[in-house]
């Protein structure tokens, strides 16, 4: 154990010299990004960039030389333009900046190996190293491992308060640094189709009811417009009221359909009366064991600290103009990403839900 505190020791040193390191060094183990992993992201980009010209020509066409209201083609124009640039920004900004580094040191700036035994090397690192309970370690970056990351196996790393990994925005992660953007995207692009599909929807109805006043070619990209815009928001809109929902309650993505997440938050259990790991592994459970998991988060969202708080902890800002980039592109949230206040419930449901598990496991064998 002597070894094991030491080892440990050395290695935080390690870990907090190198936070001023950037994570985009080269990593040989690192998986690359393919030309092939931008193609969804490129067919985003068409579909935000490609009905521009229709929406232009409908604004003329229909505002200026059909209705003679040159003012509203300008107010169109400058709304749909206005949509498409912060729905671009936020888009940029997710697919660019750093979902959230956890600096870690490498394999060549930690602990020297030569100073380590047989006996030592195959020794167990025991609770301190427990790699399955949070903000502890991983064991497949080697390095510490802060509450709310996950290792994301297609980015090859830990990614702070990890949402998800989307091969549509460049075959990147979602996390810390990048979901107000993310959610922003979401959100600046259904309100881009709505908008769209609106205006396209109403030049439509006109140009069915006054045939002779229009130009031939016109009606078509109406309706190509409006087809268009319902599509869009119909795909895009159910994310966005999805991410809406995890915000108001406190969750990511992966904690959300994960609910066995919470057995790495369990209290200790018993040494003796039970056949459970501690904590408990999901295979070894049981179906009742599995149901009173699931009932518990449904009852329990660990970090959900109410509404208004949790938005603020994804789209606050702290500075007097702070909410112009809230605005804009969405931001980053605030914090370092490492530290996530938790729901003060949350330790009286896992305590039930550890002593439930107990209960359950010791009627399953008796």
């Amino acid at each position: 154990m002597t070894f094991q505190v030491r080892r440990r020791d050395e290695v935080e040193l390690q870990f907090r010299g190198s936070s001023s390191q950037s994570f985009d060094d080269e990593d040989p183990e690192k998986p690359r990004r393919l030309w092939y992993h931008r193609l969804p992201l490129l067919i985003i980009v068409a579909c935000i960039l490609g009905p521009q010209p229709s929406i232009l020509r409908m604004l003329i066409y229909h505002h200026w030389r059909s209705l003679h209201q040159p003012a509203w083609a300008v107010i169109h124009f400058v709304v749909s333009f206005a949509l498409t640039v912060i729905t671009l920004t936020s888009l940029t900004i997710t697919v660019t900046r750093d979902p959230g580094p956890v600096h870690t040191p490498t394999a060549r700036e930690g602990v020297n190996s030569d100073n380590i035994g047989l006996a030592e090397a195959l020794m167990g690192g025991g609770d301190e190293d427990d790699f399955m309970k949070p903000g502890r370690w991983c064991r497949k970056c080697w390095a510490p491992k802060p509450e709310r990351a996950h290792h994301c196996s297609m980015c090859g790393r830990c990614v702070m308060k990890m949402d998800h990994h989307c091969p549509w925005l460049g075959h990147s992660c979602i996390g810390h640094r990048t979901y107000p953007s993310f959610v922003h995207f979401l959100t600046s692009a259904t309100l881009l189709a709505l908008y769209v599909a609106t205006v396209a929807a109403r030049a439509l109805m006109y140009s069915f009811r006054n045939p002779f006043s229009v130009d031939e070619t016109t009606p078509i990209h109406e309706m190509a417009l409006s087809l268009y815009g319902i599509i869009i928001s119909l795909v895009v809109g159910p994310f966005a009221a999805y991410h809406f929902y995890l915000i108001t309650t406190g969750q990511t993505t992966l904690e959300h359909i994960t609910p066995f997440m919470l057995l790495r938050h369990l209290p200790p259990l018993p040494r003796t009366g039970h056949s459970l790991s501690d904590p408990p592994l999901e295979p070894e459970l049981s179906y009742q064991q599995r149901r009173l998991v699931k009932d518990a988060h449904s009852r329990l969202s660990l970090y959900d600290l109410g509404w208004r708080r949790n938005w603020a902890l994804v789209f606050g800002w702290e500075t007097r103009w702070g909410w112009v980039p809230k605005l804009l592109w969405g931001g980053s949230s605030p914090g370092d990403g490492m530290h996530h206040p938790r729901n003060p419930r949350a330790e009286d449901i896992l305590a039930k839900l550890a002593a439930d598990l107990v209960k359950a496991d010791h009627d399953r064998f008796n």
